[in-house]
Formats: C-alpha cells, structure tokens, sequence
C-alpha cells in the first residue's frame, strides 16, 4: 500500500524526523489558510499523488506570495499530472501539500529496504541524490552508500554515524542526522513497511538536515497488524479493478497488452505472461485466483477480466493442486454462461482431477480452446487475438 507525501511526513514527524511545516489543503482557500500559518517568505505548493516527477510534470511550485499560493493550488488541483510513473494517462490530482520553502544548500537521497538476496534491510544513501537519483544509480553506481542492518540486533547508532559521515553532513548536524537515520530505519520496521524514502533530503544553509519529501510503502500482507495505517489508504489513487479483485481476495495487475490471463500461483503467472509474449501476443493483466478458488470466485475474475476493454482474448492457465481441475472448469463454465463471455477463452490445466475437468469443459456445448501444453495454449491465444484484430479492422 502506497500513501501521499503528506501522510508519509505525518509519520516522519511522529519519530523525530524533521520536515518542513506544512499542512494538506483540497481547495485554494484551504492553502491559502495553510499558508498563513507558516513561516517565511517562501511557499512550495505540491500535488499529491501516487507518483515521482510531479516537478517537471508541472505539479510542484514554489511562490512568495499568499496570491501566489492560490493561483499555484488553482492551477494545480483537478489537472491530470502526467510524470514517467503516471503512464500517458496520467493522475487527477485532488489534494495538495502547502509548506514553507526551505533555504536548501545540498540535496541528498536516502532510503531503507529490504535487501532479499542479504535477508536484510538496508540502509540506502548517496551523496549525489536529488531528484535524478535514478540516473546516478544508472550511471555511477559507486555513489550508492549501503549499510546492512541485521534485524536480530536492530539499528545501533553507528550504523547511521556511518551513513551520515558518508554522506559529508558537516559535523554540526552529525547528531541530528543520526537521529534522522534511526528514525527512518524504526519507522521502517516498526510499520512494516517495505520502502521508506526521502529524496532529497536537503542540507539547509544553517546546517540542519530535513526531509524535504518523503516516500512510504507498506507491505500489505502486514497491514492486518496495523488499523490506524489502513486509514491512510486513498483508493483514488489505485486501479479500480485492482481494487475490486482485492474485495474478492483476488490478485490483479493491469498490464498494456491484449491477453487477459487468469492464474493460480505468481510464478505461474510469470510464466504465462513470458510464453504469451514469445508467441507474438501481450498479456493486458494478470488475475491469480489462488488455490482456494471457487466458482463465485472464478465468476468475479472473469468480470474483472473482461472489464478491461484491451481484453480481446483471455488465457486461462491452472495447475491444479487446491484447486482442483473439475471445480475449476465448473466455475469457468459456470461464469462464462451467466456473463456470455464472446471473446475466445483458451484453457490449458493440469493436475488434480484434469480429465474430469476436460470432460466438464466438452459437454457444456461452449466453444472453449482446450490446450494440453503452455506452447499449445500461447500458440491458441497468439492466433485468436489476431484474428479479433482481422475482424475489427
């Protein structure tokens, strides 16, 4: 689960780690107020959205005036902000976040993940961050600092001296960064979370340290630990299917190709989605059902599959272990006669019960495309998703 900056600094600031003031605003009268209650000559008026580079995207803007604050959060609230992460589509932007400007003598990156190969977080920095962090890492990967942090012992003090040394903080805010550090990695564990960033943070012209941005993403499998996290959850800013197959316990990932494909298991999925490319066609999304499927289930995927109108043809790929092959093929016969699915569906299973299930599939008297292999079922949907493309043009 993502959440916004400002929420994001909201937690910062709940474990010492120091922002600018500032406050969400979702009106230009709102931003005006907040901007009355802040210090200095400065204001930064920022969009609030799931996604980087709101900046060149036109959604950020630092003014120095109150009037300036209001035509800046009138220009910027309801636009639809297109950055690199947005896709061409871009974002409506609904809320903003009103600060005082900070007098900014360096700006640097830093982050805590988890490092999987180590089977550790990590504590991620450099010298040369910024807003074109993406490149450095690119290019000059050297200026990454890494510091591993074993979990049994948790972050000590010199885990983070090192960091902030690393980084060139002048000596007058070693202290101050090295609370930063450890409140970073402890609002990192403490809230499950599997990113914690700021970029930049920013080294001001009086030396202090302070997160200018802030980035947080949280493990979802753990959310269950945390009520008051689940609060901050903006579902304006998720895919609308992807919501909707989350209240059936579905997974579903929109994806930019023209096969949607119904799964059980991400490695599975994985292999579908490579097999579908290497026979000429695109996967448009991928819906794992999980073992534990059943045919309200099945049904619910299929809507959600066919509500995605790049959808022109959908593979079906099972292993059946839980989910056995013959309730599986009940469910997809079931939900293909209720919604009278048009599209052609090509259906490959294996596994438990798998002759039954074909059996199913035959006498339903519905025009399934039964494959026995992977190559088979790729080579099916490849075709038929030509064969739609033929007809509509």
């Amino acid at each position: 689960m993502k959440i916004h900056e400002y929420q994001a600094k909201e937690l910062f600031r709940a474990y010492g780690i120091p922002t600018p003031q500032g406050d969400v605003a979702f009106t230009p009268e709102e931003a005006v107020s907040v901007a009355q209650e802040l210090s200095g000559s400065k204001y930064v008026v920022k969009a609030q959205i799931h996604a980087g580079g709101r900046g060149k995207g036109g959604g950020v803007k630092v003014v120095d005036s109150l009037d300036g604050v209001k035509e800046a959060a009138s220009q910027i609230l309801g636009m639809q902000l297109v950055t690199h992460q947005t896709g061409p589509e871009g974002k409506n932007v609904k809320s903003i976040l009103v600060e005082e400007g900070s007098a900014i003598e360096r700006e640097l990156y830093i982050s805590v993940i988890l490092d999987r190969s180590a089977g550790m977080p990590v504590i991620m920095a450099s010298a040369a961050g910024g807003m074109e962090i993406e490149e450095v890492a690119a290019k000059t990967p050297e200026k990454i600092i890494k510091e591993w942090v074993d979990p049994l012992v948790g972050i000590q003090p010199f885990h983070a001296r090192k960091v902030a040394y690393a980084l060139g903080i002048p000596e007058e805010g070693i202290k101050d960064a090295v609370k930063l550090i450890m409140g970073l990695y402890k609002l990192f564990w403490e809230k499950d979370c599997s990113l914690v960033e700021v970029n930049p943070l920013v080294i001001t012209q009086d030396n202090r340290v302070i997160a200018l941005d802030g980035k947080i993403n949280f493990d979802d499998s753990a959310l269950y630990r945390h009520s008051d996290l689940q609060k901050l959850r903006d579902l304006d800013e998720e895919d609308p299917l992807e919501v909707e197959a989350s209240k059936y316990h579905l997974n579903y990932i929109r994806l930019e190709g023209n096969v949607g494909c119904m799964v059980n298991g991400a490695g599975l999925a994985m292999a579908t989605m490579d097999i579908i490319k290497l026979y000429g066609a695109a996967p448009a999304n991928f819906l794992d059902v999980g073992g534990g499927a059943n045919a309200e289930a099945i049904e619910n995927a299929f809507r959600i599959l066919l509500s995605d109108k790049h959808v022109e043809a959908v593979l079906i790929n099972i292993f059946g272990g839980i989910l056995r092959c013959d309730l599986l093929a009940e469910g997809v016969v079931a939900a293909a006669s209720k919604l009278d699915v048009k599209l052609p569906i090509v259906i490959r299973m294996e596994g438990t019960n798998v002759s039954r299930g074909k059996e199913i599939l035959q006498s339903s008297n519905l025009k399934f495309l039964v494959a026995d292999t992977m190559k088979e079922a790729a080579e099916k949907v490849a075709n038929a998703v030509k064969h739609v493309s033929t007809v509509a043009s």
